[in-house]
């Protein structure tokens, strides 16, 4: 009988033959970790000897393989009546007592430990489960909030008979395992009380890019098969491991509030669970506190220590006790998986079509085909192979079809969920959480789906058109001038931090500013006295979490920054103040009570003159807050700052005045200061200016639209807009040249190195230290750099 089931203070991870991996995993974090601080709940774990004792005790083994070895195992069309015939057989079926009176001990066990009535989970735990190259997530069943040994013993009996659920048959198919070699393990574990309190699922990485240096956290009300199965949208936080590490005061570089629709909970009528519409004022909180989210990435980062490798991680919280508990870790199985990651595949949309909806884009891919509206993997048939599956939301039943899908699209889930997590294992396109997907795609209807436009993935009608390379980093040669990044998309920076660069040598502001915040700063500071009822409504809606509308500004900002500044980590990253023109800043919300009306924007009232004028000078302190609370409280020293458009070297004071003022002094914890070198009293002042900077970055548009007296936007003007003009060349030359002087760090910004290969060559004769590219220019312009620096030898 003591063969029949293992507790966890009895397992480690040794033992995945006899208790598959995830109790293996269990009593490996019981019996290691517990003493490290990580909270993971007792229990025990049926054998694999229990599993085969059953099985001839009955005289079922025979039955049970005779039916699988009728299965059509090239087009799987008996699939669904293999499955059932072999669940019957064991469902039939009695657990012999033995084994009954060995679950019972197991039981008391329990009961005696925690003093009382208790619940547990019931879950399966293949014996092949969770190895490096085979995940066998949500292959087998799970049971919740189980009462008593009588309903225990039943639910035991379901996990057996779920070993040939038919996604769990096709799975094993699919990679090559034995049925006749695969046991079934059963975890039974003190149920955390998470149906009164949140759940959730950790990654020790990026999951859709494999980004390493992150802890994903994502949290739901309730229990978390919710977030397993991908049916809501949960919250989203990423956790930086280097400050973390530091310990510094908030390591949380961004968080994304998720709807989160529903809340499962206990059957209040017994056994069983229960899914709950979540309250509307719920779903517009947080599930967890910032505290709570460091605690559960401080032990993300335990566990992935303790196995050496990244980890997919599910925890609960309980709601009696308020404690957070570990009950599930395997080993990430997707981006671990990747051979070469030295090899990007790179996607451009040739043209846009009118989009139909977007949500979570997942693969950074796109992908095109005939939509096909499923509401049950019942209709599989329906889907042709190279279709775009458009369905509510995906579970495991989904498997054995969507390797047929071009794409995948859901109303529901996160990037946690069910269907994330099988779109990255397939490699396929997919957009998650897009809330209408099936109510506005037509079935049959020819779509394209982009994920390639950062987080967001979005739905064009049509088959559109685009281009697709395959570059291998690896083979790329470092030059000796250092190749940077342009930036301005905090969701594309994971993604981007795999490129061959040495930083982002020109965040822009004002995307973020335009797409996360989208109200003027002003309007913020002085919400009280906004005129327009329409605009205080639009602004109450976007900041109703901040109590200090103020504090949204810096908040959003701060985490814009943050990503990307975590993302290339401890390359520089240098963010450039907002550069907006008055009429840009005017289509702000509320931004039209605060901007003037100018006939030439472009020469106007931007960059350093706004940052100490009244009129702007508040928003300005919160750009500053921003960036010290990066550099600072979150510990991405890395981060630079470039001031553009500064024209005179009085202004040059006046901002470095202002900036002290605001708690950012050059020289202080490292800080250093770049100025935007776009204007030609910049270059004829350069080592002047040099006295108030440490780096300039050549602005090549501005620079150009300044020598030339030519409006950088007038198409009737485009013939001499040129960047290799005499003139344009010689002012480059000559800031290049009195940096050198002044020991003043140099770099350009811009596509004309890379379109260009006699640009770059002029660069780098001159003596250049960085240039800056936008990413899909990157490749092209490192090796114009490379052929420019081997022709000087």
């Amino acid at each position: 009988m003591k063969n029949f089931i293992r507790h966890f203070n009895e397992i480690d991870i040794n033992d995945v033959p006899i208790v598959g991996g995830k109790n293996a995993s269990l009593g490996e974090m019981f019996q290691k970790l517990t003493p490290k601080g990580v909270q993971v709940p007792d229990g025990f774990a049926t054998t694999s000897e229990a599993y085969w004792h059953f099985l001839d005790e009955e005289n079922i083994k025979d039955e049970i393989f005779g039916h699988l070895a009728k299965l059509d195992t090239k087009a799987f069309s008996n699939l669904r009546e293999v499955g059932a015939t072999v669940r019957k057989v064991i469902l039939d079926s009695e657990l012999p007592e033995d084994i009954k009176e060995a679950i019972g001990k197991g039981y008391d066990a329990l009961v005696k430990k925690y003093k009382g009535d208790i619940s547990l989970a019931v879950r399966s735990s293949a014996t092949a489960e969770d190895l490096p190259n085979a995940s066998f997530a949500g292959q087998q069943e799970s049971y919740l909030n189980v009462k008593g040994k009588v309903e225990l013993v039943d639910a035991c009996k379901r996990c057996y008979a779920s070993l040939f659920t038919d996604r769990a048959i096709k799975y094993r198919q699919d990679n090559g395992f034995d049925h006749t070699k695969v046991a079934l393990s059963i975890g039974v574990q003190m149920m955390v009380r998470s149906d009164l309190a949140a759940s959730g699922v950790n990654f020790t990485l990026d999951p859709d890019t494999g980004f390493d240096q992150v802890v994903l956290v994502s949290s739901i009300y309730g229990l978390g098969e919710n977030i397993v199965q991908g049916s809501i949208n949960p919250d989203d936080y990423f956790v930086f491991k280097p400050s973390l590490k530091k310990g510094v005061p908030q390591p949380i570089v961004s968080r994304n509030l998720g709807s989160k629709e529903k809340t499962m909970v206990y059957d209040e009528s017994g056994s069983g669970t229960i899914n709950l519409n979540t309250p509307a004022e719920k779903q517009e909180l947080f599930v967890l506190t910032d505290a709570e989210v460091i605690k559960l990435a401080q032990w993300s980062l335990i566990i992935e220590d303790h196995y050496k490798r990244p980890m997919d991680i599910e925890w609960a919280k309980d709601g009696l006790t308020n404690e957070l508990f570990i009950v599930q870790a395997r080993p990430e199985t997707v981006q671990s998986a990747k051979k070469n990651k030295l090899k990007i595949n790179t996607y451009t949309l040739l043209k846009k079509g009118k989009e139909i909806t977007h949500g979570m884009g997942l693969g950074n891919k796109i992908s095109s085909g005939k939509a096909r509206i499923l509401h049950s993997p019942e209709e599989s048939d329906k889907l042709q192979e190279g279709e775009i599956l458009v369905t509510e939301r995906t579970n495991p039943d989904w498997d054995p079809i969507l390797k047929k899908a071009a794409g995948i699209i859901t109303d529901q889930g996160g990037r946690t969920s069910h269907a994330a997590i099988v779109a990255r294992e397939v490699g396929a396109a997919a957009i998650v959480g897009s809330n209408n997907a099936t109510k506005v795609i037509k079935d049959g209807q020819d779509i394209t789906i982009s994920c390639a436009e950062g987080d967001t993935g979005i739905v064009y009608e049509g088959l559109l058109e685009w281009d697709e390379k395959e570059v291998d980093i690896a083979a790329l040669e470092k030059p000796k001038t250092q190749p940077m990044l342009i930036l301005a998309d905090p969701e594309q920076a994971f993604k981007f931090s795999f490129y061959p660069s040495e930083g982002v040598g020109l965040m822009r502001l004002e995307f973020v500013i335009n797409n996360s915040i989208q109200i003027h700063p002003m309007a913020l500071k002085h919400f009280d006295d906004l005129k327009d009822a329409a605009v205080k409504e639009k602004i109450e809606k976007l900041t109703h979490h901040y109590p200090d509308k103020s504090d949204y500004f810096v908040h959003k900002l701060a985490e814009g920054i943050a990503t990307i500044a975590a993302a290339f980590y401890p390359k520089d990253v240098i963010v450039r103040t907002s550069d907006f023109k008055t009429n840009e800043y005017a289509n702000l919300i509320g931004g039209t009570e605060f901007e003037p009306v100018e006939s030439n924007p472009m020469l106007g009232f931007r960059g350093a003159s706004r940052y100490y004028n009244p009129k702007y000078q508040e928003a300005f302190a919160l750009e500053c807050k921003a960036i010290k609370k990066v550099r600072e409280t979150m510990g991405l020293d890395n981060v630079k700052i470039m001031i553009p458009f500064c024209r005179t070297l009085k202004e040059a004071a006046k901002v470095v005045e202002v900036m002290g003022k605001n708690g950012l002094k050059r020289g202080e914890h490292g800080l250093q200061l770049y100025m935007m070198t776009e204007i030609p009293n910049n270059i004829i002042l350069a080592e002047q200016f040099a006295e108030f900077f440490d780096g300039f970055s050549i602005g090549s548009n501005d620079l150009t639209q300044l020598t030339l007296g030519v409006d950088r936007d007038s198409e009737l003007l485009s013939d001499i807009f040129d960047i290799n003009d005499p003139g344009v060349k010689k002012m480059i030359a000559m800031v290049i040249e009195s940096a050198h002087k002044t020991h003043t760090k140099i770099g350009l910004c811009g596509q004309a190195p890379s379109d260009y290969p006699e640009f770059a060559q002029f660069l780098v004769e001159k003596g250049i230290n960085s240039i800056s590219f936008n990413p899909d220019a990157l490749i092209s312009g490192i090796k114009n750099i490379n052929n420019a620096e081997k022709s000087q030898k």
